[in-house]
């Protein structure tokens, strides 16, 4: 199993967008995949229509270790399971804190799960706190989703230091996939001035890291998060092309 992690340390970012078309991506390639709500807000969790039940293990259980990581898995459909959460996520802050080996503490609950699936998308919190670095801990490839501004050129540096303050002490031990540019803005064929400029500034910060193709601003996702499907099935497939230069980048296109 490779894992996925999309983070990025501010909100408004395109993370879970980016987590959510990633994994829909890979589901529809043939992939076994498994997704993964480590943000209390649980807005992936939302979009792929779960609804917990009072005793549906969530991920706070899974990292206090109080559950069997299988038994916390939630059937999506058939390519697609879920690790869910929901507000109580954000009580394992103290406990990650506490148990002297946080960063790490996703990577190995999820050992278990090696063969069962053929990749995991994790999608992280936006603010530099436990659960995203245990998020990032547990990355094999590292997604940074930042939107085409001045905010989030300031999320990929401040994104870009916490991996390399993880990375020297070997906390977070994959790669950078790569920088995922949100809300790239055009006006017909001509690129807005912001979004050109902001592009600009991120290939600068990004450190020789790949910047990705661009999610273009579009009310088309909203639409295809809003009715559970793809982009292709209303009628823009030009718009995944983001996520299918992903895949290949994964092996999987």
């Amino acid at each position: 199993m490779l894992t996925v992690t999309c983070a990025s340390l501010s909100g408004g970012q395109g993370k879970t967008t980016s987590a959510l078309f990633l994994g829909r991506s890979l589901a529809a390639q043939g992939q076994r995949v498994l997704m993964i709500d480590a943000d209390p807000q649980s807005s992936l969790s939302f979009y792929l229509g779960c609804e917990l039940s009072p005793d549906q293990p969530t991920l706070l259980e899974v990292l206090k270790k109080e559950i069997d990581v299988v038994d916390s898995l939630l059937a999506v459909d058939d390519r697609l399971t879920l690790i869910p959460a929901d507000d109580a996520l954000d009580s394992a802050q103290d406990f990650l804190a506490t148990s002297g080996m946080g960063a790490i503490v996703l990577r190995r609950r999820l050992l278990p799960l090696q063969d069962r699936f053929d990749f995991c998308v994790i999608d992280a919190p936006p603010q530099r706190s436990q659960l995203c670095m245990t998020s990032v801990g547990a990355a094999d490839q590292l997604l940074i989703p930042a939107e085409a501004s001045s905010k989030g050129l300031n999320s990929l540096l401040r994104t870009l230091d916490l991996v390399a303050e993880m990375s020297e002490v070997e906390a977070f031990q994959g790669q950078i996939l790569g920088v995922l540019p949100f809300r790239d803005r055009w006006l017909g064929r001509t690129q807005a001035k912001q979004s050109q400029k902001s592009l600009e500034s991120m290939q600068e910060v990004a450190a020789g890291h790949p910047i990705l193709p661009s999610i273009l601003e579009s009310e088309q996702f909203k639409k295809a998060i809003d009715q559970g499907v793809s982009l292709a099935a209303l009628g823009y497939a030009d718009l995944e092309y983001p996520f299918r230069t992903i895949l290949e980048k994964l092996g999987c296109e």
